[in-house]
C-alpha cells in the first residue's frame, strides 16, 4: 500500500515538472512591427552576413597593426639557469712544466665549468631598410580598402534578399486574403444551392460541382496560408531575427510601388557600381603583390644589439653572489643581400604581370555586362508591368463575367455550370494577377540592383 501511494506521487511529481517545462518552452511570440525601411535597417544590423563584414573590417585593421609593428623596434627578455650535473672534462697532454709525474697516464683530466650557470639580458632588432616594408603597408591599407567595398557589396546583397523576401510576405498574404474572400462566396452559392435542391429545384450533381469547386478553394487557401507562413520565416532568417519574434508588416504593395517612382527607374542612368570598386582595388593590391616582389631583390639593413648578464657557481647557494656575476654587450649592423634563389621570385612576378591583364580583361567585360544587366533590367520590369495590366483587366474581366452569371442563376435563365465554371475562371484570374504582381516586384528589386541604387533612401 505505501508503495502503491509513493508510486502515484512520483508520477504527480514528473507530470508537474513536464506541464513546467513545457511552459518554458513554449513562450509567446514577440510582434516586431517594421515598414520596409526599418525592416532594412534592422537587416543591415542584424543580419549573419552584414555583421560577418563588419568584423571583417576589424580584422584588416589589426593587419595594419600588424604590417606597421614590422617596422617598429622588436625588444626580448632573455633569462635562463642552467644545472650541470656532471661538468664536461677536457683532456690535457701529461707533458712537462704542468704535467703530474706522479700521474702514470700521458694525458691529465681538466673540468672547465661548474655545477650551476645563470644569464638574464635584453635583445633589440630594428629594421634600418627593408623595401618590401613600405610595400606591404600600404597593401595592407588597400586590403582595408577592399574589406570596406565588401561590406557595401554584402550589404547590398543583403538588402536584395530582404526586398524579396519582404514582397514574399506581401503577396503571400494577398494571396489569403484573396482565398478567404473565394471560399466565403463559394460557401454562400454552396448553401444556396443546396436549399434549392432540397426544395427540388436544382439536381444533386449541382450541389456536387460546387461541393468540389470549395474543397479546391479550400486547399488554395491551405497552400496560400502555407506559402505565407514559409515566406515569413524566410524573413525573418535574412533579417537575423530571433525565434521568439514574430514580424507584423505595416505597410501594402500599393504604398510601397506608386506608379511615378517605377516610371522612373526605367529612365534613370546607371550609377556607380561597388563591384567596379572591388574590381579595381583587386588590380591595385596586385600591383602592390608586383611591386612586393620586385622588391625582394633589395638588400635589407638591420640593426642588432643585447645587454647580457651571466653567472656561476659551484652550488646553488653561490650562483647569484654578486662577484660571480659579469655584463657583456652587442651592437652590431648586418646587411642581407639577395644573390640567387632558383629564379623563384622572377616566377611570382610573372605570375603578377599575368593576373593583371586577366584583371583588366575582367574590368572591360564587368563594364560591358554592367550595362546589359540595366538593359535586361529594364526590359524585364516593362514587361512584367504588361503582363501585370494584362492580368489586372483579365481579373475585372472574370469577376463582372463571375456577377453576370450568378445574376442569371439567381434568376432562373442561367445554369449551375456556368456559375462554378466563372467562379474557377476567376480564382484562376487572381492566381495570374498575383504571380505577375510577385514578378514585377522582383524585376523591380533587380533593376534597383542594376542601377546601383538599392541602398538609397535606407539611413535617411
Amino acid at each position: 500500500m505505501f508503495k502503491s501511494k509513493l508510486y502515484l506521487l512520483t508520477i504527480v511529481a514528473f507530470s508537474l515538472f513536464n506541464v513546467d517545462a513545457f511552459a518554458q518552452d513554449v513562450q509567446p511570440l514577440e510582434t516586431l512591427q517594421l515598414n520596409l525601411k526599418e525592416t532594412l535597417a534592422y537587416a543591415l544590423e542584424n543580419n549573419v552576413d552584414a555583421k560577418n563584414a563588419k568584423l571583417e573590417i576589424m580584422v584588416s585593421q589589426t593587419t595594419i597593426k600588424e604590417e606597421t609593428a614590422a617596422g617598429l623596434p622588436q625588444l626580448n627578455g632573455t633569462v635562463g639557469i642552467n644545472y650541470n650535473p656532471l661538468v664536461q672534462v677536457v683532456f690535457l697532454p701529461n707533458e712537462p712544466p704542468f704535467g703530474d709525474p706522479t700521474n702514470p697516464s700521458d694525458v691529465i683530466p681538466a673540468r672547465f665549468g661548474v655545477n650551476y650557470s645563470a644569464n638574464a639580458g635584453v635583445n633589440l632588432t630594428q629594421m634600418i631598410f627593408d623595401g618590401s616594408f613600405f610595400v606591404g603597408l600600404r597593401a595592407a591599407k588597400t586590403y582595408k580598402a577592399l574589406t570596406e567595398y565588401d561590406k557595401i557589396k554584402v550589404e547590398n546583397d543583403v538588402i536584395e534578399n530582404v526586398k524579396k523576401a519582404y514582397f514574399g510576405v506581401l503577396v503571400n498574404a494577398e494571396r489569403i486574403k484573396l482565398s478567404q474572400a473565394n471560399l466565403t462566396r463559394i460557401d454562400s452559392l454552396l448553401e444556396e444551392t443546396k436549399a434549392l435542391n432540397q426544395a427540388g429545384f436544382t439536381e444533386k450533381v449541382d450541389v456536387s460541382r460546387i461541393q468540389v469547386q470549395r474543397n479546391n478553394t479550400f486547399s488554395q487557401l491551405k497552400r496560400s496560408i502555407t506559402a505565407y507562413d514559409i515566406s515569413k520565416q524566410l524573413l525573418k532568417i535574412q533579417l537575423g531575427l530571433p525565434k521568439n519574434y514574430d514580424i507584423l508588416i505595416t505597410e501594402t504593395l500599393a504604398e510601397l510601388n506608386p506608379a511615378e517612382d517605377i516610371a522612373a527607374l526605367q529612365v534613370m542612368e546607371g550609377a556607380h557600381r561597388v563591384e567596379m570598386d572591388q574590381l579595381e582595388t583587386n588590380l591595385e593590391l596586385t600591383q602592390l603583390d608586383l611591386k612586393y616582389n620586385t622588391s625582394q631583390y633589395m638588400p635589407t639593413l638591420d640593426l642588432s644589439a643585447n645587454f647580457n648578464r651571466s653567472g656561476a657557481g659551484d652550488s646553488f647557494s653561490t650562483l647569484f653572489k654578486s662577484i660571480n656575476w659579469f655584463s657583456s654587450s652587442m651592437i652590431g649592423v648586418s646587411m642581407n643581400i639577395p644573390i640567387f634563389d632558383g629564379l623563384s621570385k622572377s616566377a611570382r612576378i610573372q605570375r603578377n604581370r599575368i593576373q593583371l591583364q586577366q584583371l583588366e580583361n575582367q574590368k572591360f567585360y564587368l563594364g560591358q555586362n554592367i550595362q546589359l544587366e540595366i538593359y535586361q533590367a529594364k526590359q524585364n520590369l516593362a514587361n512584367d508591368l504588361e503582363v501585370l495590366a494584362v492580368q489586372r483587366e483579365s481579373m475585372a474581366l472574370a469577376q463582372e463575367v463571375y456577377d453576370i452569371s450568378k445574376i442569371k442563376y439567381n434568376e432562373g435563365v442561367g445554369s449551375n455550370l456556368e456559375v462554378v465554371e466563372a467562379d474557377a475562371a476567376l480564382i484562376e484570374s487572381e492566381i495570374n494577377y498575383l504571380g505577375a504582381l510577385y514578378d514585377g516586384l522582383i524585376s523591380k528589386v533587380d533593376l534597383e540592383k542594376a542601377l546601383g541604387i538599392l541602398k538609397e533612401g535606407i539611413t535617411d
